[in-house]
């Protein structure tokens, strides 16, 4: 797991650990280790490529122990023959910093040098970012809204220390202008920010120096699982498995006007892994499922399950419908004993019939920003900027799992971190994808995962899957169809064996 920790708990764990150093020794970690990814990317960068020396280097630096860090990082690249140039920003500079920069042969640019500044940050190989740091909020004021937007248009490789200047560090919320770095550089642990979008976009490859908060952090914010981890959470059949004992997931989607979507969530739940899929609908979304996948166990209903069979999870809405034959299906659901994922349809339902929600079984809802605006009365925009305050409070409130799709799926339980996904590509944005996701997901709840570790595997795989459709050479991706997403699902699979 990549674990991540909010402003306040960075802040509690550097106190303890600078009470028990000499001052200034965690500045000078967190500026080494950032020194030694700017060398490395000058060294190896295919942009750069022309090494540390005579490498030309502009520092933004800001009034903070950000733009100490930045100068201390800007002083030992100097003293390794790069050519450094701090423009400083700030209402204030950190004197030990520029004082160490200058010693090694740096110079200093004060921002209102407008002219000279631009020049500096045009002629850079490599920007380090350094104007504000976790505790910022809200968008970048000026210097600094120019000097990001300077350095966007230069073409250099922008390095952000700790986190790009103008992102929220504990949310990922961006208002208004903001630092768009290639690498960060993050200190002592991630930040929630970093994870999550849209800071996540800002963020670009993140790479976590070790400065030696661990021992003084509290229990994560969020994480990020990491393929060992799905590993080691999936259901593995052995000698003595059989159809039953690996899952039988039960799939009520589909109806007279969107049939497509049963066909696409019986297929994430067959390439996901069950040992028996159970589809129930009317006649035609039946038909094409049999025809589709003659694998699955079909069942033509009405408004009763009492005709499907057993099962060990439900999936239930896709396609479905909303009229009272599709409450009714759902109602039942609910009412058992057993897992139950709600998707689409269904929760458009469950907008309006939020008592379903107050029963003891996991229950796992999957909705987008649109679904989870209805859910919770709010505005779709607004959970899109605020994504994971709006999870949290929907795991809260509805008393369920919920796992947030989108360019950063997020998935909250009560009282524990939010789980964020790593994988994915924008391609996924296409119809039917999250039908997939809904039958991948279920056959992990069917397998007896719990519902934070199906929902946070399935995502995993399910994004994995779409990389491997979009770019299955890595020669160029392409667009690709939900159904390519359901024929890579396997490799996916695959690839956590390896």
């Amino acid at each position: 797991m990549r674990y991540a920790h909010e402003v306040e708990k960075v802040r509690t764990a550097e106190r303890a650990l600078m009470a028990r150093l000499p001052e200034g020794t965690l500045m000078r970690r967190a500026a080494a280790g950032l020194a030694a990814v700017c060398a490395r990317l000058l060294s190896s960068g295919r942009e750069v490529g022309l090494g540390v020396y005579g490498a030309p280097i502009v520092l933004l630096v800001g009034s903070g122990d950000n733009g100490g860090d930045a100068l201390y990082a800007g002083a030992g690249l100097a003293r390794r023959g790069a050519r450094v140039t701090a423009i400083l920003a700030g209402t204030k500079t950190h004197e030990g910093g520029l004082a160490s920069l200058r010693a090694a042969g740096g110079r200093a640019v004060p921002a209102t040098d407008e002219a000279e500044a631009a020049a500096e940050i045009d002629r850079a190989d490599l920007i380090i970012d350094g104007m504000l740091g976790i505790g910022g909020r809200g968008g970048l004021r000026e210097p600094y809204a120019s000097l990001a937007g300077r350095a966007a248009d230069s073409g250099s490789v922008v390095v952000a220390c700790d986190l790009p200047s103008g992102i929220d560090a504990s949310t990922g919320q961006v208002d208004g202008a903001a630092v768009k770095a290639d690498v960060t550089v993050t200190f002592g642990t991630y930040k929630p920010g970093l994870l999550v979008d849209p800071g996540a976009r800002h963020a670009g490859v993140v790479e976590l120096v070790d400065i030696g908060l661990g021992p003084y952090l509290s229990d994560p914010d969020v994480c990020a699982p990491r393929g060992e981890d799905v590993a080691a959470w999936l259901p593995r059949p052995t000698h003595e498995s059989d159809k039953y004992r690996r899952g039988v997931v039960g799939v009520l989607a589909g109806g007279e006007a969107f049939t497509g979507a049963a066909v696409l969530a019986v297929g994430g739940a067959v390439h996901g892994g069950a040992g028996m899929v159970r589809f129930a609908s009317s006649e035609h979304p039946v038909e094409l499922v049999r025809h589709r996948w003659p694998e699955a166990v079909t069942t033509v209903i009405g408004d009763s399950l009492d005709q499907v069979g057993r099962v060990q999870a439900w999936v239930v809405g896709p396609g479905l419908g909303t009229d009272e034959r599709a409450e009714a299906l759902l109602t039942q659901a609910l009412a058992s004993d057993l897992p139950v994922l709600v998707d689409a349809d269904g929760l458009t339902i469950l907008s309006r019939r939020r008592d379903l929600l107050w029963r003891t079984p996991p229950t796992l809802l999957t909705p987008h920003a649109g679904e989870l605006a209805r859910l919770l009365g709010t505005d779709a925009a607004e959970v899109e900027s605020r994504r994971l305050e709006h999870v949290r409070r929907a795991a809260e409130e509805l008393n369920a799992t919920v796992l947030l799709k989108g360019s950063t799926t997020v998935i909250a339980e009560a009282e524990r971190p939010v789980r964020v996904n790593p994988t994915g590509t924008p391609w996924l944005a296409t119809a039917g994808t999250g039908d997939v996701l809904s039958g991948l997901t279920g056959t992990l709840l069917a397998g007896g995962l719990s519902a934070i570790d199906a929902a946070a595997a399935a995502a995993y795989l399910h994004g994995l899957a779409g990389r491997l459709s979009a770019d299955p050479h890595a020669d160029g991706a392409a667009p690709i169809s939900a159904y390519d997403v359901v024929d890579a699902l396997p490799a996916a699979f695959r690839t956590l064996s390896a």
